[in-house]
């Protein structure tokens, strides 16, 4: 407006108030921030249902969301009511009128300040208490499903004679509520105790009475519910000793009442339990009494009572009555933690036999057809191959192998055959130009299965392949090759569109595809779409033109993070397997029940535990743990995720686990009966790694069933380190068609060895029966080997295969140039009250950037071998190939040996070829072609095949003609036989 007065005309401004246009502006922004940030909230909810929609299992998101909820509500009124209606007594409790001194003057200001907001002020302190205990409490939806759903155990502990249901199911609620009642207790003491401050209940520096009748009797109550609830944890923790960890010399992680807690813990828990409950009701009685004074004295009682009876007793019973004579004292107590440590991990039925660790057969032949029967020894490490899988098999770039490939068994011609399989994966890496089309619309899947023997090699060291190419062919026959769920798989993929997938290419061009089957969530909807646009912070969800009509996003791709995300109450093994069932490919997936509240069973950590020299190279090998501290575990589900569809089933595998039945209850219908596996998927399940791994480090202190000798610790073994790479990890169990001593036929088998505490030779040999289906499968064998005899372990054998002359000048000559030596699986197989060892040697040598196998190392009963075949090998360890013929003395002539010459031109002739190929194979081995060697020592071992032919017609015939299979003179030059070669 412009001024009356005649002045200078100009706008008005306004100082410190911004303009409507501004205010508008800073409305709307303030309204769109919190849209947005409910849109995104709304958008994590929903993505999480849709996709629990699209794998049928909505049951269990929306009890897992019902069940939060309500925990969150319940136990957030709780609190808030707790504590607010504290506030509000303390406040209508003050004193009508407050001394006259400096403390209540300045306190005077701060009661005027907020007077007018208190109403907002109490809602705001309660929402605040409310929400935070809320979110607290629903992080317990597990400890409420398990106890509101559990089921008995039908076993009782040995202490106090309660189904173990207690302890795993009821106890760790009841924990839960006592600390929750503690919180509320201590929230709802300070928070009283401040606003009767604040309003003259209490002074500090004013004269007369420091608190009023009303304050006093008020906080004594409170103080009286806190002492109360001490109560209450004292006679909790009574049976909280059955589940306490403690250290004790005979084992790490010991759980369990030992002498000191039944005879001085047990009974001062009781007895601080009575003194608890008399302060309690001495604190409630100030209600008529109105002075601290016996409360006080109670409490200052209780702890001195607590430190003398709870901490200074049971220290003098350990140091005086326990530790004179500790073996006699807690050998009651260490049988119960072995029997009930044996039960919590199933392996209460493992058998110990003793086993002599050497062979008293002299029949050398009988031994060797022995082996053949006794074990299909697997040669081909999947651990090792993948590479040469990769080279081989891979096809384009985009397809890749995992690091460790797995071991199966499929049958062919009536015979099971011991596998190594792997899938071709989808390699976002290899793709050849990587945007967001590529990388999420056109490389979508993986293709095909291959397979390979795990017991032969062709003869350049190659895997013999019985499922190859692309497509896939061989003996799986028909089934769906595409791979859109897999370890490798970890991106999400839009399919089903207008986008065409690429499906794999061959001599004809690309082939391409789009995806027929309902898994996904459907993105024909814009809702969703915004929503995953939201969750994946990915805008082109929302607006590309490359999705339409019938689009569907696939994530959550892995096996065990599907698996994991339907059953979040399981613990999953680590290694998910491939295989062909019923023309689809499945991921099968075994899965755990696990608690911590076994009692008196010792505890391990499933990371430490489950640790091997494979998962320190491969982190995906990694257990994924619920709770990774556990002192129960069960293999009850089997699980398939398939490779197609995504569909993922849960088996019932454990029918009479008691912790998969809770669990049931708490969610019907998610799992399916053990009766509903097909025999087809029956024949590829097997017994779990990780389980076996705790297993194995359980027994190698629980396989005793004497106190005095756990107690003693001198059976105590080891898992030894894996001698064949510098991880310094464990070595991994593996599986292996073998037969036991009491065994008549071979079995699928899970093995491992043992050595002593501290030491390298073997203590034991153990193998579980890992055929599903079977009478025997899950049957734990331990051959123990006697401790007065040294019988080499894994690491000496190793040692000795590196030490013997010549097998560590083969090894220095493979290892020449650009070549390296890589040492497969060492396997152990029991054979005739010996052991033999057998380990393949792969080498990556010239320009091939893959292993073949090129050797492998036998030892039995002190005989070594180092042969280019395991037939060759287990021939030479048990003399199968006959005796050599020494070589000719000194004659002190010339000591050029010169060329073999013979009247029999046919004789003469093959050995001619052999001094040739002999030639030829040393020239190539010093260029390093691998592939030229080979060829080389098979042309040489069919010259002297042919050369001894010749040699034994002429015998026959009455001729003469020098020994084709002496040497030197049977040998061209001193050469080396095919089965020792390269060096001799």
């Amino acid at each position: 407006m412009p001024d009356r007065g005649g002045g200078p005309t100009g706008p008005r401004i306004r100082v410190g108030r911004p303009s409507r246009r501004v205010r508008t502006l800073l409305m709307t922004l303030g309204v769109l921030a919190v849209l947005g940030m409910a849109f995104t909230m709304f958008a994590g909810f929903w993505t999480d249902w849709l996709w629990y929609r699209s794998v049928n299992y909505s049951s269990v998101f929306t009890t897992t969301l019902w069940t939060k909820i309500g925990l969150f509500f319940v136990f957030g009124l709780l609190m808030a009511l707790a504590v607010g209606f504290n506030i509000w007594l303390a406040h209508r409790l003050r004193p009508p009128l407050s001394a006259m001194s400096m403390e209540q003057q300045n306190l005077d200001r701060y009661r005027m300040g907020i007077a007018p907001y208190k109403k907002w002020l109490l809602l705001g302190i309660t929402a605040l208490v409310g929400l935070i205990a809320g979110a607290s409490a629903s992080s317990q939806w597990r400890t409420w499903l398990m106890w509101v759903n559990g089921v008995s155990f039908g076993e009782k502990d040995p202490q106090f004679k309660l189904d173990i249901s207690f302890f795993t199911f009821d106890l760790p609620w009841y924990r839960f509520l006592l600390g929750f009642g503690f919180a509320a207790a201590i929230l709802s003491v300070i928070a009283a105790a401040l606003t009767h401050y604040l309003y003259g209940g209490l002074r500090i520096t004013s004269p007369g009475a420091r608190a009023t009748a009303a304050a006093t009797g008020h906080l004594s109550v409170l103080m009286g519910v806190f002492v109360a609830l001490k109560a209450v944890a004292y006679w909790l923790d009574r049976y909280g000793l059955a589940v306490k960890s403690s250290d004790f010399k005979a084992t790490d992680n010991w759980t369990g009442l030992r002498y000191v807690d039944a005879n001085a813990y047990l009974p001062a828990k009781t007895i601080l339990f009575c003194i608890a409950v008399i302060c309690a009701l001495l604190f409630f009685a100030t209600l008529w009494r109105r002075t601290w004074q016996l409360p006080v004295i109670g409490f200052g009682l209780m702890v001195l009572s607590a430190i003398l009876i709870g901490g200074l007793y049971p220290a003098i019973v350990q140091k005086f009555q326990v530790q004179p004579n500790e073996q006699a004292k807690e050998a009651p107590y260490v049988t119960k933690n072995l029997k009930a440590t044996r039960e919590a991990y199933g392996i209460d039925d493992a058998s110990v036999s003793d086993y002599a660790g050497t062979s008293t057969t002299t029949d050398k032949t009988k031994l060797r057809d022995d082996v053949d029967n006794t074990a299909s020894i697997r040669v081909v490490d999947p651990n090792i191959v993948s590479p040469t899988f990769q080279q081989l098999q891979q096809m384009r770039n985009y397809y890749a192998f995992p690091i460790n490939l797995d071991v199966d068994r499929y049958t062919k011609d009536g015979k099971d055959q011991d596998t190594v399989i792997g899938l071709r994966e989808l390699n976002l890496a290899g793709i050849p130009k990587n945007n967001w089309i590529n990388d999420h619309f056109r490389y979508t899947h993986g293709y095909g299965v291959v397979a390979a023997k795990g017991t032969a090699a062709d003869s350049e060291g190659r895997p013999v392949f019985t499922e190859s190419d692309l497509p896939s062919q061989g003996d799986l026959g028909t089934y769906q090759q595409r791979v859109y769920y897999g370890e490798k798989t970890t991106e999400y993929s839009i399919v089903g569109g207008p986008q065409k997938e690429i499906d794999y290419s061959d001599d004809s061009g690309e082939k391409t595809f789009s995806y027929t089957g309902k898994s996904g969530v459907n993105l024909s909807n814009p809702v969703n779409r915004a929503a995953y646009a939201v969750a994946f912070n990915e805008p082109q969800i929302l607006y590309s033109g490359a999705i339409g009509e019938g689009s569907r996003i696939l994530y959550n791709r892995t096996p065990k993070e599907r698996v994991e995300a339907v059953a979040p109450w399981l613990t999953i093994d680590g290694d998910a397997y491939p295989a062909v069932v019923d023309g689809k490919i499945q991921w099968i997936v075994d899965a755990y029940t696990t608690t911590n509240g076994y009692p008196y069973s010792s505890r391990t950590t499933l990371g430490d535990t489950t640790a091997d020299s494979l998962t320190a190279t491969n982190n995906s090998r990694a257990v994924v743990a619920q709770q990774n501290q556990v002192n129960y575990i069960r293999n009850s589900v089997k699980a398939t995720v398939d490779a197609y569809t995504g569909q993922v089933s849960l088996y019932q595998w454990d029918t009479k686990d008691p912790v998969l039945k809770t669990w049931m209850k708490a969610f019907p219908g998610t799992v399916k009966a053990k009766t509903a596996i097909s025999d087809s998927l029956m024949a590829h399940l097997r017994y779990p790694q990780d389980l076996f791994k705790v297993q194995r480090e359980l027994l190698s202190r629980y396989h005793v069933k004497d106190a005095t000798t756990f107690l003693s610790g001198s059976e105590v073994w080891q898992v030894p380190d894996d001698p064949t790479n510098t991880s310094g990890e464990p070595v991994p169990p593996y599986y292996l068609s073998m037969k036991m001593p009491d065994q008549k036929a071979q079995a699928f088998s899970l093995t491992t060895t043992f050595t002593p505490n501290g030491r390298d030779q073997l203590s034991a040999f153990m193998s579980v029966d890992a055929e599903a289906g079977t009478s025997d499968y899950g049957k734990i064998r331990i051959l123990k080997l006697p401790t007065n005899t040294s019988v080499q372990g894994p690491k000496q054998v190793q040692s000795q295969f590196n030490s013997e002359q010549d097998i560590a000048e083969t090894i220095s000559l493979l290892n020449r140039g650009d070549s390296k030596v890589e040492y497969g699986n060492l396997l152990t197989v029991p054979l005739d009250g010996g052991l033999l060892y057998v380990e393949p040697v792969y080498v990556r040598g010239g320009g091939l950037k893959y292993p073949l196998l090129r050797k492998v190392l036998v030892t039995y009963g002190g005989n070594t071998a180092f042969e280019d075949t395991l037939d060759e090998a287990l021939n030479k360890v048990f003399g199968a190939d006959g005796e050599t013929t020494p070589p000719p003395e000194d004659d002190g002539g010339d000591t050029t040996t010169p060329p073999p010459t013979s009247d029999n031109p046919t004789v003469q002739e093959a050995l001619n070829d052999a001094q040739k190929a002999f030639e030829d194979g040393q020239a190539a081995l010093k260029k390093g072609d691998w592939e030229a060697y080979g060829l080389a020592q098979k042309d040489l071992e069919e010259a002297l095949r042919r050369a001894e032919d010749a040699q034994s017609k002429e015998d026959k015939t009455g001729g003469s003609s020098p020994s084709p299979s002496g040497s030197p003179s049977g040998s061209p030059s001193g050469s080396p036989s095919p089965s020792s070669s390269p060096s001799g």
